[in-house]
């Protein structure tokens, strides 16, 4: 006779994964050196913007979360010198362009 119980089998922890995640560029920012929002680190990397599936090269500040963009309103300046800009709302998505053609999209 046997007076011990089976033990249950242990199952192998698995490896967590990775912390990192995609990387893709922050849901605001802005190129203004003033904005709370700018982030130079990420603006150095080049991020590529589409707004209503249109890639656009003259957006001055982003938000994808509230679907919005601001550029610049034509040469426009402001009693400081610095450029008009007008808010256009609709569906953004932003990419960091040193990634390559595959790199992840941030879109709401």
């Amino acid at each position: 006779m046997n007076d011990e119980t089976p033990q249950p089998e242990t199952v192998p922890a698995t490896p967590a994964p990775a912390a990192a995640g995609p990387d893709v560029p922050p849901d605001r920012l802005a190129i203004n050196p003033r904005s709370p929002f700018f982030d130079e680190e990420k603006l150095r990397r080049g991020i590529g913007i589409r707004f209503k599936d249109v890639v656009r090269h003259n957006v001055e500040e982003y938000s994808i979360s509230e679907g919005w963009v601001r550029v610049q309103a034509g040469k426009a300046m402001d009693r400081k010198g610095n450029p008009l800009t007008i808010k256009l709302n609709g569906p953004v998505e932003a990419w960091y362009e040193d990634l390559g053609e595959d790199a992840p999209v941030a879109k709401a």
